[in-house]
């Protein structure tokens, strides 16, 4: 798996975990801030999360054509900076207007940011394996390059509720996600001029939550105040950790410059800098290549549309309708250290098979037995009923991704040897197929589940196990491994050489135009039934599907 990689990947794989782990920590708590800080709906706060997203991904588009023109390494420099101030704005704790205001422009900065560091570090990366020597191992390059931006998106949700929690206590309290929405309902019903009206079950509801905050007895107008400045300046810290977080990337970036200077070129610039000239095609050929990139753009928009709901529908999922506490065997996965220590033993599982050694065998051998040490005691360590909150749901994601990057690459590369090993295209078609068996384990799940407006209503029903959510991010998972880093491998392989930069920025762009369509579900996640709101995902992942397989002869003729 890590064999025969070129150095300067590493380099700039811990580059991006870095500004990762920032912008993940940031999207763990965001639109839980929405609601907290400005008492946004749902359907508002879907607006401002998929519009944000839709930025942040579109932004690459004109991040590469800017890099295509100038170099890469300079927009990438350009683009930490950018978004380093974006995070510095919005840990600020402005209120009101104001708050909306600085919050938007924060926002701003980060997606400019984003599109000038993003796609074009990738495209570094990708130029790191038009080496020859280099040239069969960019999928798993790129496997390995996505693993990476996944381990600092493991920890990312850890460090959210770390700093809620210690912000929420050292002021006395306690977090409850039924709070801010019913705190902003009774002090805007306080308001005669907002029109809202508080019902009696609601009111009392918003008391007994009172009296749950042990040791606070506060009239409950300043109650209401209070735990909404607590909480939202608790999401105000959590985004300065991205701050912390971007330095880091950009110390790592400088330091190790070195191991990926010679790939830092365009097509103006690779004669220069290598001393080779930059492949000619027929313009035929580039039509070719063009066209399949777009109709694989296409495709992905809907898989980015059912994949972001993790930070919006399958947040609100875990707030309102999952068990606030797990017992038993259910404890292991809240526990970010449980779950890497998980990892490093599927990691010291191949490498028993793998290393020739008898050290290297031994090394593999503790790296299981020691992770499973710690594991028995830890879960015998902690309390016997653990709170969870839920942005901690978000790391389950990048967990499985971590964990299963090297069972996927040892089953494509045993696929290989026999010579069936699918395309990309058909490895994305299948991703889109995968995606869709996910949602339908929400549905399934969901399927006597109140709507969300009779749950505001205080409508009466059981909390459902975490294990729904828990199953439909692990077979989400298996999709985005067929999906995301083979796609970025497929676009960094088959774009004409003037265009590399600009068609990394086109799958940004067509992953920005789904997460504008996340927003949908927003809207739909109301009075209609929960099962039909996941049924929307899952067509639209089938049809996808469906789509791929019926083009998939052209796809696969420009990606040989």
């Amino acid at each position: 798996m890590f064999e025969g990689q070129p150095k300067g990947l590493y380099a700039l794989a811990l580059a991006n975990t870095g500004e990762r782990f920032g912008y993940y920590t940031m999207l763990a708590i965001f639109s839980l801030f929405l609601q907290a800080k400005f008492g946004f709906t749902e359907g508002t706060t879907g607006a401002f999360y998929s519009t944000f997203l839709m930025f942040a991904y579109l932004a690459p588009l004109f991040g590469g054509m800017a890099a295509d023109r100038w170099g890469y390494g300079k927009l990438i420099t350009g683009g930490i900076v950018v978004m380093f101030a974006g995070y510095a704005l919005l840990a600020v704790p402005f209120a009101g207007t104001v708050g909306i205001i600085s919050m938007s422009v924060a926002l701003f900065f980060i997606s400019c940011g984003t599109g000038m560091f993003k796609g074009n570090l990738q495209v570094l990366v990708g130029n790191l394996y038009d080496k020859p020597q280099y040239s069969s191992k960019r999928d798993s390059g790129f496997s390995i390059f996505y693993m990476a931006i996944n381990v600092g998106a493991l920890f990312a949700p850890t460090a959210a509720v770390k700093v809620t929690n210690w912000i929420m206590g050292d002021a006395g309290l306690i977090y409850d996600a039924r709070i801010p929405q019913l705190a902003h309902q009774y002090l805007d019903s306080l308001d005669p001029t907002t029109g809202v009206q508080m019902t009696q079950s609601a009111h009392t509801l918003l008391q007994q939550c009172m009296v749950a905050q042990t040791g606070i007895h506060l009239p409950i107008a300043e109650f209401c105040t209070k735990y909404i400045d607590t909480l939202s300046l608790s999401y105000n810290i959590g985004f300065s950790v991205a701050c912390v977080s971007l330095i880091i990337s950009m110390l790592i970036y400088f330091c190790f410059r070195s191991t990926f200077k010679d790939a830092d070129y365009n097509s103006k610039t690779k004669e220069k800098v290598t001393g080779s000239k930059e492949e000619v095609i027929s313009p035929e050929e580039t039509r070719q290549r063009l066209t399949a990139l777009f109709l694989v753009f296409f495709v992905v928009i809907f898989f980015w549309m059912s994949f972001q709901q993790n930070g919006l529908t399958l947040t609100f999922f875990a707030r309102d309708y999952t068990a606030h506490n797990v017992t038993g065997i259910n404890r292991f996965g809240f526990d970010v250290t449980n779950l890497v220590a998980g990892i490093l033993m599927v990691y010291g599982f191949f490498g028993i098979f793998q290393n020739k050694s008898g050290r290297g065998k031994g090394v593999a051998t503790a790296l299981i037995l020691l992770p499973l040490a710690y594991i028995l005691y830890n879960m015998n360590a902690m309390p016997q009923s653990v709170a969870i909150l839920p942005q901690i749901f978000q790391h389950f994601n990048p967990s499985f991704v971590v964990a299963l990057t090297p069972v996927s690459l040892a089953i494509f590369a045993f696929l290989a040897s026999k010579g069936k090993e699918p395309s990309a295209p058909r490895k994305i078609a299948c991703g889109m197929l995968v995606a869709a068996i996910a949602y339908l384990i929400m549905a399934v799940g969901s399927f006597s589940l109140p709507s969300p407006d009779s749950v505001k209503q205080g409508a009466l029903f059981s909390l459902v196990s975490p294990n729904w959510l828990i199953s439909t991010y692990l077979i989400l998972t298996f999709g985005e491994l067929l999906l995301s880093p083979i796609g970025i491998s497929f676009v960094s392989k088959v774009a004409p050489p003037k265009y590399k930069g600009t068609m990394m920025g086109g799958w940004f762009v067509a992953t920005a135009i789904g997460n504008q369509l996340v927003g949908v579900t927003g809207i739909l996640w109301g009075r209609l039934p929960l099962y039909v709101v996941w049924g929307v995902l899952i067509t639209l992942c089938l049809l996808s599907f469906l789509f791929m397989m019926l083009l998939m002869k052209r796809l696969e003729k420009v990606s040989k």
